[in-house]
């Protein structure tokens, strides 16, 4: 039978925290990292970047840039003007900033009508709801 040979330089062992420790405090050195912190394994940017940009969104565009581009349409020039998408939340409800008393009445009477044509834009079938806000328009 072959025994495997052994490297010249011997690996250096990895101690638990509280043996690197005792050892430091008996070396007079002190042990410089936090006593809460893990030690994990690295990763690779490339993948952890593409799990970021995707996870988030980054250079997609979103629902609401959708409905942004197509509100004119949705509401007519006038609201549009003074009125805009904000956010879809968790629930799937639309959040739409106005500017003010008049352009919500005008919002509120077509409430139907405008859930209606922003479920037929794309990717827009899922929202259920509108609700409006005082806001800048």
């Amino acid at each position: 039978m072959n025994k495997p040979e052994k490297s010249a330089t011997p690996q250096p062992h990895d101690f638990s925290r509280l043996a690197q420790e005792l050892i430091g405090d008996l070396r007079g050195m002190a042990f410089r990292e936090p006593t809460r912190m893990r030690r994990r394994p690295t990763r690779d940017m490339a993948p952890l970047m593409d799990e970021l940009l995707s996870k988030h969104q980054i250079g997609q565009s979103s629902l609401e840039d959708g409905i942004r581009e197509q509100w004119a349409g949705i509401v007519g020039p006038a609201n549009a003007q003074y009125s805009h998408p904000f956010k879809v939340d968790e629930k799937n409800v639309l959040h739409i900033v106005y500017a003010h008393a008049m352009v919500h009445s005008n919002l509120q009477l077509q409430r139907a009508g405008i859930l209606a044509k922003i479920k037929a834009l794309p990717r827009c079938s899922m929202i259920r709801d509108l609700r409006f806000r005082l806001g800048g328009g």
